[in-house]
């Protein structure tokens, strides 16, 4: 006598119900495990600064919010001689002004920034800022494609031009780096990320390098175009200056000197003679002033790039290329 058995539908679902929940337990617990050792690496890593602690520490906190608002600008100036009369010409970009958000963990940061004039449609310029301050080595890059332009033009004997507007287009590449010295105990992402915590005052000296790119078009009566790339290497001095607890003021100037230079003009259709002139150079300018309470700090900080290619017998230009930033942070 043969017995049948027959499995019972109701118990294979549950045989697979249990699977499916023994394995999501098991898949957190693996996901729990894995950022558990995400974390305890990057904590490694985020505390493993060779930093003198008596100057600079690094928050005690995981996370840091962050709100900024950004406002910049630039300005071309260009002097010279042509066909023996003096003249001399400046035009400046609309002000930008952006608002962004941003979280920063343990080191890692995300943000997002909104520029409301170009979202109405009111501003068509583009402008990309990126940086990197590190305990030793940083950088700054700007990109810039701006059409949105007035100013005016002197020339001996005649009446002042109003420059109209959206006649100029110019397209700017700029990258400065520094190398700080004496970075066990001066910080500079304690004035510009707040990444650190600068206690005392110290300074370095810094080993800088920079480069600019520029293509700039003119068409009105006349057509002028203006390529220019420059490379320099120089040094310069940063200090952060702490008054009183909680406060953190920063001051640094990074000057190089060209080292290679390829410039060339052309008006209408005839190239205007641009030798190199010494000293041409590229100069940074930094700034900030932040003030920390508990785990609340807000401040502001600037950054001012400034240029001098050619020669007043000739033609000489200048940028000038600023950006100041407020923000308002917190950690957690």
């Amino acid at each position: 006598m043969k017995m049948i058995t027959e499995k019972s539908p109701n118990n294979s679902w549950m045989v697979i119900i249990l699977f499916a929940v023994m394995s999501c337990i098991t898949s957190t617990v693996s996901a729990g495990n894995f950022f558990r050792r995400l974390d305890s690496l990057l904590a490694v890593r985020y505390y493993n600064s060779k930093i003198d602690t008596n100057y600079v520490v690094r928050p005690k906190t995981k996370w840091t919010l962050k709100a900024r608002y950004n406002l910049s600008g630039n300005r071309i100036e260009s002097e010279g001689r042509e066909m023996g009369s003096h003249f001399k010409s400046e035009i400046n970009s609309n002000f930008k002004s952006t608002f962004s958000v941003g979280a920063t963990y343990r080191g890692f940061s995300l943000a997002l920034a909104l520029n409301p004039a170009k979202l109405a449609g009111k501003y068509r310029d583009y402008e990309i800022n990126l940086n990197s301050y590190g305990k030793s080595f940083g950088w700054d890059f700007i990109y810039q494609n701006a059409k949105n332009f007035n100013g005016w033009y002197d020339q001996d004997g005649k009446p002042r031009i109003d420059l109209p507007a959206d006649k100029l287009t110019v397209i700017t590449f700029n990258l400065n780096l520094y190398y700080a010295f004496n970075n066990k105990k001066f910080s500079y992402p304690a004035a510009f990320s707040q990444s650190y915590i600068q206690k005392r005052s110290a300074g370095s000296f810094l080993l800088a390098a920079s480069g600019m790119h520029q293509r700039a078009n003119y068409k009105w009566e006349e057509t002028i175009k203006l390529l220019m790339t420059n490379i320099g290497i120089g040094a310069g001095y940063a200090y952060n200056f702490v008054p009183g607890k909680g406060w953190l003021l920063h001051i640094s100037a990074l000057p190089t000197f060209i080292v290679y230079s390829h410039t060339s003009v052309k008006l209408n259709d005839v190239k205007v003679p641009l030798h190199y002139n010494f000293p041409e150079v590229i100069i940074t300018g930094r700034g900030a002033v932040v003030h920390q309470i508990k785990n609340i700090f807000y401040g502001l900080s600037m950054v001012y790039n400034f240029s001098n290619i050619g020669s007043e017998e000739t033609l000489t230009v200048h940028n000038q290329k600023w950006r100041l930033r407020a923000f308002f942070g917190i950690r957690l």
